[in-house]
Order: C-alpha cells, then sequence, then structure tokens
C-alpha cells in the first residue's frame, strides 16, 4: 500500500493540514514514518483514525476525551459498557451546558425587553445590568 502525503490524508478526511499536524502535537496520532527528504508518510490506517476523531468531535467529545476513547478502543480488556459509560457521561456534561446556556437566554430576554431600542448609550438597561452588581 502507497503511503499518503499529509495533504492527502487532508484531503480524504475533510481535515486540514495544520489540524493534522495539531493532533500529531497534541498524541493523537503517532508520529508518522518521515521520507529521506523529511516529509511525513502516512499509512492508510490514519484516514480512519482521523475520521474517528472528527466524528467524536462532532458529539461534543473534547480532545483528552477523544484520547481516552482511542485508548479504550486499543485496550482488549475494555467492554462495550466501559465506553458507554463515556458516553452517558458526555450526554450529562451536554445537558449541563444546554441548562447553562437555557438560563443565559432567559437573562438576555429579561434585559431586552426592559429596553425599548431607543435613546442614548447611557440610559440603556442592558449596559446598566451589565455594569450592575446584580446578577441579571
Amino acid at each position: 500500500m502507497k503511503p499518503l502525503t499529509i495533504g492527502q490524508v487532508a484531503k480524504r478526511t475533510g481535515i486540514g493540514v495544520e489540524t493534522v499536524r495539531f493532533y500529531e502535537r497534541e498524541g493523537l496520532l503517532e508520529e508518522p514514518e518521515r521520507r529521506p527528504s523529511g516529509y511525513r508518510q502516512f499509512d492508510e490506517s490514519i484516514v480512519t483514525r482521523l475520521r474517528f476523531i472528527r466524528r467524536a468531535k462532532e458529539l461534543g467529545f473534547t480532545l483528552n476525551e477523544i484520547k481516552e476513547l482511542l485508548s479504550l478502543k486499543l485496550d482488549p480488556t475494555t467492554t462495550c459498557a466501559d465506553v458507554k459509560r463515556r458516553a452517558e457521561a458526555k450526554i450529562e456534561d451536554i445537558d449541563d451546558r444546554i441548562f447553562a446556556l437555557e438560563r443565559m437566554k432567559q437573562a438576555l430576554v429579561k434585559l431586552t425587553s426592559a429596553c425599548s431600542g431607543r435613546g442614548k448609550t447611557n440610559d440603556c438597561p442592558i449596559l446598566d445590568a451589565l455594569d450592575g452588581d446584580e446578577d441579571a
């Protein structure tokens, strides 16, 4: 199987060249072999791994969580229950973020409803609330 250049890897995965390099620096990818010229040469398996990383990111997993998932995938003692626990923890994290975003939205709705949108900024209830000591 012919080795791939970083550009070919990027094109096949839809991930930018700089992102591939970043994932390498972060330890998500093994350092590839290099040609005598210094250019990286990637094995075809890197495409599968990068697609895994991209999909995990789309589901909200952090890079550290993705490292854990990748290590679980490679560990022969790992069970589906171990992976499921990680996914359930991510669901809980997402629910917490949704709750926080809803609170922010409610506060902004309250502030914008108090503002007529007319007048000078020194009489703006939104800016006054942001200046104040009270929670919005």
